[in-house]
């Protein structure tokens, strides 16, 4: 299990990273300015533990989450977190090895509070990386509740539309 108190960290498929470089951001995001190098809180770390193609819908209640959102959307679950992927990547989530980069916190400045999204507009050498041979085992010990579907779409509108905090990711990659 990652140690994600306090930390940031950004998961790749690819093991042997030894500097992170600034690139163009992939989403327009209008704070940038510039090349940077994306890492996410350890929070929302489980966000990313997928493959990085993987579409995904991931929520969690805030202070604004309406009574009517929380009971529709969380249910009786007791995780704090759900995340929702399509079925026809199950095994290729569990064929996949990522590696959690973890960053020291320097030259990260907030980007998204909600997705727990930091940059950094200069080079980043890791503090280390941790191999994650079995996607499913890490996810399912931190508290999350994790979920399959055949398709995202609609529940992605759902839960955009909705008064919770969420993530809608790799969203071009979904079952249509």
């Amino acid at each position: 299990m990652l140690n994600t108190y306090n930390s940031f960290f950004h998961v790749s498929e690819q093991a042997d990273i030894t500097v992170f470089e600034p690139r163009p951001s992939p989403s327009a995001f209008a704070d940038i300015k510039g090349d940077v190098v994306f890492a996410v809180e350890g929070r929302l770390l489980h966000n990313y533990l997928l493959p990085r193609d993987c579409p995904r819908v991931t929520w969690y209640v805030n202070p604004e989450t309406s009574v009517a959102d929380r009971e529709r959307f969380m249910g009786n679950t007791m995780a704090t977190h759900i995340m929702v992927v399509e079925s026809e990547w199950y095994q290729r989530i569990t064929e996949t090895t990522l590696y959690c980069y973890q960053f020291p916190a320097d030259d990260f400045t907030l980007l998204d509070a909600c997705a727990g999204y930091y940059i950094s507009y200069k080079s980043v050498v890791p503090l280390s990386v941790t191999p994650v041979p079995n996607i499913l085992a890490e996810l399912l010990s931190l508290n999350i509740e994790l979920r399959f579907t055949p398709s995202l779409i609609k529940l992605a509108g759902d839960v955009s539309r909705s008064t919770l905090s969420f993530s809608n990711i790799r969203m071009r990659n979904a079952k249509r």
